[in-house]
């Protein structure tokens, strides 16, 4: 019975459903529209999020399974269920076309394009593992494509359009994560001296430090002005507000109301960017995400903040 629970709780590690929470970028469309609480929406949604978790995961298991030999020699990769001998590559590929059968045809129920959407988005990371992962500059361009795709998926799947500023700042903010993602893991591999890049990452020997603070800067900062224009350019319509608010204010103090949301954003880059320096983290966003409380109420006050607004004051 022991061995059994040890297996499924590996099998289950081996699916990172810490990663799920990138597919959360599929609720983007009906949030950013003001139809989160539109029941039909939302449950389309849902089962779009579904077929995603079942898609990346199969993904991570084909990714795994293809890089065990290289993940052993990692500082960390190499206690990953499959390279360390805890799940069978066979029984992890069963799982995967499993899984990838299983994504698939609930996209296939939702829209036509939704369902275009998700092969494209298994066909990139099938390149991204046996090609893109190892060539610079192409390795940071796919990892953001997949946030994009998942962010677009939401629009296929429920019709609800995303604004290209909303775009935009999604393209920042992946690139921005991609290269973060980099930065730690050159840094963490530098504290072992004894690991040579070509066993771990090959697309690494492109890349320098300073290099890498370089993009980090540039799409933090274009992270935070592509926001700050979306919460100018796209916010909602507003509520009167004449009882509220004196006569002599400007009238965009009773419309823009998103842009109450900057500050937060501000922070949660600066943190983050903190994550990255100075706790030399970052090499999993999604782990950096759960586990560092500021960062996490950070990104919960946005999100209860954006919806208030966009639901509740428009």
């Amino acid at each position: 019975m022991k061995k059994t629970l040890r297996f499924s709780y590996n099998l289950l590690r081996s699916l990172r459903p810490r990663q799920w929470i990138k597919n959360f970028a599929l609720f983007a469309a009906i949030m950013f529209n003001a139809q989160l609480f539109n029941g039909p929406a939302f449950w389309v949604t849902v089962l779009a999020f579904v077929a995603f978790c079942s898609l990346s995961s199969a993904t991570y298991l084909i990714n795994d399974v293809s890089d065990r030999e290289s993940d052993k020699h990692h500082p960390t990769k190499k206690f990953r269920p499959i390279a360390k001998g805890d799940v069978p590559p066979g029984i992890a590929l069963i799982l995967a076309f499993i899984l990838f059968g299983l994504g698939l045809f609930m996209a296939s129920a939702i829209t036509p394009a939704f369902f275009f959407a998700s092969i494209i988005y298994v066909i990139l990371q099938f390149t991204y593992s046996l090609l893109l992962k190892q060539i610079a500059i192409l390795d940071i361009l796919t990892i953001a494509t997949g946030y994009m795709i998942r962010l677009y998926g939401g629009e296929f799947a429920t019709g609800y359009h995303i604004s290209v500023w909303l775009l935009m700042t999604a393209v920042s903010l992946s690139l921005f994560l991609a290269i973060g993602k980099r930065r730690s893991e050159m840094t963490l591999l530098a504290k072992f001296t004894h690991i040579q890049l070509p066993q771990t990452r090959k697309s690494l020997l492109h890349y320098s430090e300073r290099l890498l603070d370089v993009y980090t800067m540039m799409f933090a900062t274009s992270t935070f002005i592509t926001y700050s224009l979306f919460t100018f350019l796209e916010s909602p319509p507003a509520i009167s507000l004449d009882i509220l608010l004196p006569q002599f204010l400007p009238e965009f103090l009773s419309r823009k109301w998103l842009m109450a949301t900057i500050p937060l954003v501000v922070y949660g880059i600066m943190r983050y960017l903190q994550d990255i320096y100075e706790k030399q983290e970052g090499e999993s966003p999604e782990r950096v995400l759960l586990t560092d409380k500021p960062l996490l109420l950070c990104v919960f006050l946005w999100a209860l903040l954006v919806i208030t607004i966009i639901h509740f004051l428009s």
